[in-house]
């Protein structure tokens, strides 16, 4: 039996050395079931589409920040894993979620990252590139925060577009094991604000 591409990929698989129009030109030749592709800066990173613990918690993280959006009356848009693009930057990222806080926006105001695997681009400066207000990464059970200034990235310790969001709170119900309990007890923190 011979083994697929998706099959082989245990960690991002880099090219470097591309321009944009060979990345574009690769691009449709590479769409491939299970494969994700990204780029920065001549390098095309080829990744393999998450499993089940990577969408568990990307699904766990999704429902907790939509409940609090809901408790909350922010307008917002789930776009979701959203190709982003921009080719005087040299790039192109689809994040887990995202989403656009308000009405209108051109891209999305939040980027949530789940890493299970390491390597691979540095997804910090594609999403400075794509000028995304503030990025999350969860990894290894841990939320870390970063909003975007002039200078880049900078680690926070509290959203600065949902500064009313409990972020131990949050940890601590995507780190539950009952999908159910978790919600309820995310509400009931919500609740007793």
């Amino acid at each position: 039996m011979t083994a697929t591409l998706q099959d082989r990929l245990n960690e991002p698989l880099l090219f470097p050395g591309l321009s944009w129009e060979q990345f574009k030109t690769l691009e449709p030749l590479l769409d491939i079931p299970g494969v994700r592709l990204s780029f920065l800066d001549g390098v095309l990173e080829i990744q393999k589409m998450p499993g089940r613990k990577h969408e568990t918690v990307k699904g766990r993280i999704g429902a907790l920040v939509e409940a609090y959006l809901l408790k909350a009356g922010v307008d917002y848009t789930p776009t979701e894993s959203v190709t982003l693009e921009n080719e005087s930057g040299l790039v192109k990222r689809e994040a887990d979620k995202s989403y656009e806080l308000g009405a209108d926006k051109i891209r999305p105001d939040l980027a949530i990252e789940v890493v299970v695997t390491s390597g691979g681009i540095d997804k910090l400066e594609a999403y400075k590139r794509l000028k995304i207000s503030e990025v999350w990464f969860w990894e290894k059970s841990r939320l870390s925060l970063y909003a975007l200034r002039e200078s880049g990235y900078e680690q926070i310790t509290s959203s600065q577009l949902l500064p009313e969001l409990d972020i131990s709170l949050l940890v601590r119900c995507v780190n539950m094991p009952i999908h159910v309990e978790a919600i309820r007890e995310f509400n009931s923190g919500l609740s007793s604000k």
